[in-house]
């Protein structure tokens, strides 16, 4: 071992150590085949009013300041020749130093820090992390299975208590090993491995308690109740022990909960990357949202889960793939460095709240390091593969692939098109998503995988046991009323052998879009929509293992149709705007039309729709090339000509019989009305 690394660390350290922190103060404190409705009514409903702030010196804008977290994936490094095991301080290293130029104000270590909880990985953990944490950079670590099965309790608390946040309020009888804090308005829980379901009673106390003072709820863990390899509700319900219930008796409280609550669940252990939408009740009763006259605005009954990827000498293929039943994936990337995937990824993730919006964006980089030695030391070379804007105030739906096989009963949740209900902005305006399709996704491969029971000691008794089990929690049993559309037998039990076969799926990626609503600048004459998650996914296809495969010339894995006859997921033809690049900086999503709703006290006249560029507002169009009349869905596929200049602008018209104005774009986007 090339301890190399441990000393420069350590001589940063010392050098950090003379700087003044850069942190301030806050840191520190408390197919569907019919066509779909997308006519441009306005929807009579009143729109909701806010509250006016009892300070009428502080805005509702400012009543925090903004406060980035930052997700720090597992950094095990694995044995020397020695048996030593080791942190993999390059990896490590490059995801903080990124954080740290991104503004991180809190990095979350998920858990498996260590490998084996020895003084040695200590040593090499800390020195990595101090010389951020003495520029102002907060941890908040919590405990892996690495930790908690290798590592002493005062091990740990050895280690982590100059880590640990000083204010941090412990959960009793779990000191140190669940806690949380209160950051501005985001409050974050920190949980050990396999403690949420030991930990929902104590949560939903702390939620109450903390509710009124906060926007945003950030769970962290080690693992969660849906994987990639592991989760769980696999490990702990389905394959779990008889009468043991501590995860049974609370799972569906626990999905309630966060759906409820709007959580933000990141965790690691799964050595990949993932975004996906567990439901409260099923995937396909978690309708999209929209409005109602009663309630303004409401969202999906959904909570959104982030592995966070890796950040080790390591990397897990995807096993047992999509639990269809309950998750809708709408980002996976992995990469292993074995079976035709070349590499590995380091992954960094950053969470940026301001007030009620939170911009989420994730990053990777490619390396081949294994081990701490000199020459394995690599400079990360980072790339855009996720991200997403959204408030809470907001619609949202699933987009799913325009790919579903031809015959498939529609189901109120398989919609293809960007087409949605209306969502209310306080001021009185509305908008929604009225035209276009869905034929830009992501695939992603899963293997074959077997679960196992044992009469007496398994809490399935039988074979047939255990395939109800993993239908009740785990996957879309097929009929045509409940399609599953990635294989029509999901599970496939083995009398000979005695277990149940969960054979490799080939996954289409759905798309969260959502619309978000938040408060007018002095620089707009409306309040600002959020258009977000259209241009997340590429065209890329990946095997199970993360190695490449061509969306446009492989074909699926084969697998069992509903009368167990075989099939696969097509080759798909993209469209010529499918980048086919995990890196999404350049992405462009399939077009899609937004009709905005102005207020009735504001004409069509006197404003004109316009696009945040990140500086300043600008208008989609100029006005001599806007559109006058109503929206066509057709003007997706054909739009109307346009002369001269106008044929390069983006699409914009004016309905002003119902003051609605309409455009087409390509991107996601900040929208709203500005003076001319």
């Amino acid at each position: 071992m090339n301890n190399s690394k441990v000393m420069a660390h350590l001589g940063l350290l010392a050098a950090a150590m003379a700087l003044t922190a850069c942190g301030g103060d806050s840191n520190n404190s408390s197919n569907n085949t019919e066509t779909p409705d997308t006519s441009l009514d306005t929807p009579v409903v009143e729109a909701p009013q806010t509250e006016e702030p009892q300070n009428e010196d502080v805005t509702e804008e400012a009543r925090f300041g903004a406060f980035t977290v930052g997700v720090l994936p597992d950094t095990q490094g694995g044995s020397d020749a020695t048996g030593q095991a080791h942190v993999a301080m390059h990896p490590m290293d490059e995801v903080l130093k990124h954080q740290l130029a991104a503004g991180v104000d809190l990095v979350i270590p998920v858990g498996d820090l260590t490998d084996k909880g020895s003084a040695v990985e200590w040593e090499e953990w800390t020195s990595v992390a101090r010389p951020y944490k003495a520029q102002g950079m907060e941890f908040l670590p919590v405990m892996g299975n690495h930790e908690l099965n290798y590592s002493y309790t005062t091990g740990w608390i050895n280690a982590m208590r100059e880590f640990i946040p000083e204010d941090a309020v412990h959960m009793p009888g779990y000191e140190w090993v669940n806690y949380y804090v209160i950051r501005e308005n985001v409050l974050i829980i920190g949980l050990a491995y396999y403690n949420l379901p030991l930990a929902i009673k104590w949560i939903e106390n702390v939620v109450e308690e903390n509710r009124e003072n906060v926007d945003h709820i950030v769970v962290a863990s080690h693992d969660g109740l849906i994987g990639a390899k592991y989760g769980l509700t696999r490990e702990q319900i389905v394959e779990g022990t008889k009468d043991d219930d501590w995860v049974y008796s609370v799972a569906d409280e626990i999905r309630a909960f966060f759906s409820e609550h709007d959580v933000i669940y990141v965790q690691g252990h799964e050595h990949q990357y993932q975004r996906s939408l567990i439901a409260r009740d099923t995937a396909q009763t978690a309708f999209p949202s929209g409005s109602t006259p009663e309630g303004g605005n409401y969202r999906m009954n959904v909570y959104t889960q982030i592995l966070s990827g890796n950040a080790s000498y390591k990397g897990y293929e995807f096993r047992y793939g999509e639990r269809e039943l309950v998750q809708m994936i709408v980002s996976q990337k992995n990469a292993t460095m074995s079976k035709g995937s070349d590499h590995f990824d380091v992954n960094s993730s950053v969470l940026a709240f301001d007030n009620d919006r939170v911009d989420y964006s994730s990053y990777y980089a490619e390396h081949t390091a294994q081990n701490n030695n000199a020459d394995q030391d690599f400079d990360a070379d980072w790339h855009l593969m996720d991200q997403f804007s959204r408030t809470t105030n907001r619609c949202e739906t699933v987009i799913y692939p325009n790919n579903i096989p031809e015959g498939t009963r529609a189901v109120m949740v398989f919609q293809p098109s960007y087409v949605t209900d209306h969502c209310l902005a306080d001021d009185g305006s509305s908008a929604r998503l009225v035209g276009g399709t869905n034929d830009t996704f992501n695939r992603t491969d899963t293997r074959t995988r077997d679960m196992g029971y044992t009469p007496g000691f398994s809490r399935a008794e039988t074979l047939t046991d255990l395939t109800r089990l993993a239908y009740q929690w785990l996957y879309q049993y097929h009929e045509s009323w409940t399609p599953n559309l990635n294989s029509g037998m999901r599970t496939i039990p083995d009398g000979e052998a005695g277990e149940l076969l969960i054979p490799e799926v080939t996954v289409d990626l759905k798309e969260h879009v959502t619309l978000s609503w938040t408060p007018a600048t002095d620089a707009t004459a409306s309040d600002i929509l959020i258009v977000s998650g259209t241009q997340n996914q590429t065209g890329m296809y990946q095997g199970d293992y993360g190695e490449p495969k061509d969306m446009q010339a492989d074909t699926g894995l084969t697998v069992k149709d509903g009368d167990g006859n075989d099939m696969a997921k097509p080759a798909v033809v993209l469209p010529a705007t499918a980048t086919e690049s995990w890196d999404i900086s350049d992405a462009v999503s399939d077009p899609y039309a937004v009709a905005f709703t102005a207020s009735a006290g504001v004409s069509g006249g006197s404003v004109i729709l316009a696009q945040h560029n990140g500086e300043d507002w600008q208008p989609l169009a100029d006005a001599s090339c806007i559109i006058d009349g109503m929206w066509l869905e057709s003007y997706v596929d054909t739009p109307p000509a346009r002369e001269g200049a106008c044929a390069e602008q983006p699409l914009l018209g004016y309905d002003s019989d119902d003051n609605i104005w309409w455009t087409v774009l390509n991107e996601d986007a900040e929208l709203a009305l500005i003076s001319r």
